[in-house]
């Protein structure tokens, strides 16, 4: 864009991205995951058709059976569910 609003914007959101995708490795994958590159990343668990349904105060991941990385994925969200939540 020619406008430094926009590029100073896209930017910072790039930055976010590779952050969110740098802790995820950290926090929640393990294995050859946890040190993909991020284009391996996005093929793997991204891309992926899933939807997250609420029902009975719980969050439940429905994921397609046939998905190679179907383990993978639900261990990674089951450790995102049991991190502590911030104070505040």
């Amino acid at each position: 864009s020619r406008h430094f609003g926009v590029n100073a914007v896209w930017l910072e959101l790039s930055l976010t991205a590779i952050d969110l995708l740098a802790w995820t490795r950290v926090l929640l994958l393990d294995g050859k995951l946890a040190t993909a590159e991020p284009k391996k990343l996005r093929y793997r668990l991204l891309h992926v058709a899933a939807r997250l349904t609420r029902g009975g105060r719980r969050l439940r991941l429905r994921i397609s059976a046939t998905w190679p990385w179907k383990h993978e994925l639900t261990t990674a969200f089951e450790r995102l569910a049991a991190l502590p939540r911030p104070a505040g």
